[in-house]
């Protein structure tokens, strides 16, 4: 029986070992993981590409990404292997652009039919959310008005900053949004790789989402197993609040937003921590010596394939 809303899915912290019977589901979740951004890769490019080198490539682009924010170190390695691999830069700006697009658009679908479903089956996907705002709610009323003000003036000093910043570079935004247009519209001519690409960039979430569910059925009594969708949503609510910030994920913004996603489902502070802290370390850091192994040899494969050169991100 799921818990009930009134019945939290996490009870007292226990010191029992965790469950490592999860641990070969979560790396093959891990794997899948990249295996499924290698066929969205692939979809957005618009030409066959070797799957276990553009593998390969997603887990050198995991590396990059530890140290750029938003995703730009993947971008720019993902650009260049399809540069290397024979699409004129134009196109492959654009492909990785549509891809990206795609993502949001997978992820939105994909949290819209968790929520859907954890409704439906009574599992309370939508509690978290409830929860989140009353958390929330309570955390302000606490604060000291003349505080609130101040962070206020403080958003507001910096919002005006970046505005005086960037106020003469309009056309570069619209040059990027014109950019994303183009590349929306070259993969809408393409509708089965439209299919592909969002299809395979919602895989690649969930594949992501189910790893997390795992680690925190892998710590005893963090959850019941009935839970799922409840558990789904949080990493939903979590994962982007975490990426919200224009920072890298290796700050730990991800981890306090899972975390935080954990305590509105009712999973206690020591077990959310214990949870977040196995997911990331098999999903996140795990990858990293994974691919800095694969971005060997794929520098190794470009000197002796140059013509079918691939891309190594400079060290």
């Amino acid at each position: 029986m799921p818990p009930s809303a009134d019945q939290p899915i996490s009870r007292g912290v226990e010191t029992s070992a965790l469950h490592w019977g999860f641990l070969p589901a979560l790396i093959a979740l891990s794997v899948l993981h990249y295996m499924c951004a290698a066929l969205a890769l692939q979809a957005a490019a618009g030409r066959p590409l070797p799957l276990r080198e553009a593998t390969l490539t997603q887990f050198t682009a995991a590396a990059a990404n530890r140290l750029a924010p938003g995703g730009i170190g993947a971008a720019a390695v993902n650009v260049r292997y399809l540069t290397c691999r024979g699409l004129p830069a134009p196109r492959a700006i654009a492909g990785v652009t549509a891809l990206h697009v795609a993502t949001g658009l997978g992820d939105l679908l994909l949290f819209l039919t968790v929520l859907g479903v954890g409704q439906s089956t009574g599992d309370g996907g939508t509690r978290v959310l409830t929860q989140l705002t009353s958390h929330t709610a309570r955390t302000a009323a606490r604060l000291p008005l003349p505080w609130l003000l101040v962070c206020a003036g403080v958003v507001a000093a910096l919002a005006l900053f970046a505005w005086w910043r960037r106020r003469g570079q309009g056309g570069r935004v619209l040059a990027t949004l014109g950019q994303i247009m183009t590349a929306m519209a070259d993969l809408r001519r393409r509708p089965r790789d439209l299919l592909v690409t969002v299809t395979a960039t919602a895989a690649t979430t969930l594949a992501l989402s189910m790893a997390f569910v795992m680690s925190v059925l892998a710590v005893p009594g963090a959850s019941a197993p009935g839970a799922i969708m409840t558990l789904l949503a949080a990493y939903f609510i979590g994962a982007a609040a975490g990426s919200a910030l224009p920072v890298p994920a290796a700050i730990g913004s991800t981890e306090a937003g899972l975390i935080a996603a954990l305590g509105g489902a009712e999973v206690s502070a020591g077990h959310a921590l214990q949870a977040v802290v196995l997911f990331r370390a098999i999903t996140y850091w795990a990858p990293v010596p994974v691919g800095l192994y694969a971005a060997r040899v794929l520098r190794r494969r470009s000197q002796a394939e140059p013509a079918a050169a691939v891309p190594v991100p400079a060290r």
